[in-house]
């Protein structure tokens, strides 16, 4: 069970920690360019804790679990990026499909940002599995 937990737990850090530097950060002013409007004053941290908890859970039942036993990084490396890219291909797309004015460009940014955050975090998930296994 402490593998499990170390690696939810590696997976969970990498994330948030990753977003906080991109969305807190580095993209902050593109997405107060693109939407801005939209976005509210403070974040709600109850709904941004769950989201990170759901996500960690993801990546860990969807890619680091199932590539275990590759012994690798390249797996979870190339499963985090296409596990992050349709993740985030779904909620940008929709917005794309249902909101007025959502800028395609964020869109295509945002995509490319879960590809490489969440395979960033399945290696890591991966690395803490490996360490404690």
């Amino acid at each position: 069970m402490t593998k499990y937990a170390a690696s939810f737990g590696a997976i969970a850090l990498i994330m948030v920690a990753l977003d906080v530097l991109w969305i807190g950060v580095i993209a902050k002013p593109l997405y107060q360019d693109g939407i801005g409007h939209l976005m509210a004053q403070n974040p709600r941290l109850g709904a941004a804790a769950l989201f990170y908890a759901v996500y960690a859970l993801g990546l860990l039942l969807f890619v680091v679990l199932p590539g275990a036993e590759a012994g690798n990084w390249h797996t979870p490396l190339m499963r985090g990026a296409l596990f992050g890219f349709f993740a985030y291909a779904t909620y940008d797309l929709t917005n794309l499909a249902t909101l007025k004015d959502w800028p395609i460009g964020l869109s295509a940014l945002d995509m490319a940002w879960g590809s490489i955050a969440s395979a960033a975090a399945a290696v890591a998930g991966h690395l803490a599995y490996q360490w404690v296994k």
